[in-house]
């Protein structure tokens, strides 16, 4: 799976018949919305996408479209973990309606979503296999229920040696998957269904957000250099005789 998404909505209903009825939107309204979401940030075109290309968009980068009953933004600055700590100012900004948040990073294996109705939390959930269940409040939907029973357990992978139980009880890009449908009305990967949005029929809006002080870019840089750091040198593997596969030295290649 390698599915990544940073998406926010504010919607009067249901995101996806909102989506269903999709037109281009102005684009002097979507810059807007963004200045609303990004104070005090340099706001500037950049070029258009759509919802098939862009749920995860490069850095300083906001796609956006304003429809009838629905304002969607994919933009990473806007995906909280924890969820609930989602700021005053984006939680006034869909003050009085539906606020869904989405993110997904198939790098991680984590996922976190969250769902406020008229202003107040009713689902929250953050997890990943690297640090566990990290915020879980709120009912599960019913659409997380099979996974919280057990009912999509990660298999372990043949031929991988030392492999030790997988530490959820079920991958969170897999749950991820539902819940984009559930609450979008469409997935990123596997099977589309027959009442899914066509992503490629969702036209956005881009614009380039940066902050004037550069504060944020170097904190940024910053952040992927430690975590660069941190992996340590690549691994290699090759499969052997026996099925398995072992770590392989460069010289071997």
């Amino acid at each position: 799976m390698g599915a990544k998404t940073a998406l926010l909505a504010f919607a009067d209903g249901d995101i996806r018949s909102a989506l269903l009825r999709a037109t281009r939107s102005d684009r002097s309204e979507t810059e807007a919305l963004v200045r609303r979401v990004h104070p005090g940030y340099v706001v500037e075109p950049a070029d258009d996408g759509t919802l098939f290309d862009d749920v995860n968009p490069p850095d300083d980068i906001t796609y956006v479209t304003k429809l009838a009953g629905l304002e969607l933004f994919c933009d990473w600055r806007l995906v909280f973990d924890p969820p609930s700590e989602l700021p005053d100012h984006l939680r006034k900004a869909g003050a009085g309606r539906r606020i869904v948040m989405h993110g997904m990073h198939s790098v991680s294996g984590s996922l976190a979503f969250a769902v406020w109705e008229n202003d107040v939390l009713i689902r929250s959930l953050s997890l990943s296999p690297g640090s566990g269940v990290q915020e879980n409040i709120g009912e599960p939907f019913d659409f997380e229920l099979p996974y919280w029973a057990g009912e999509h357990p990660v298999e372990p992978v043949p031929g991988w040696p030392d492999q030790g139980p997988y530490p959820l009880p079920f991958h969170p890009l897999q749950l991820g998957e539902e819940a984009l449908r559930a609450l979008f009305g469409f997935i990123v990967e596997g099977r589309p269904e027959p009442g899914d949005i066509d992503r490629e029929a969702v036209h956005l809006h881009g614009f380039r957000v940066t902050d004037p002080s550069g504060a944020e870019q170097a904190a940024r840089e910053a952040l992927y250099a430690k975590v660069l750091q941190a992996m340590g040198p690549p691994q290699r593997f090759r499969m052997g005789p026996d099925g398995t596969m072992h770590e392989v030295s460069l010289d071997s290649f």
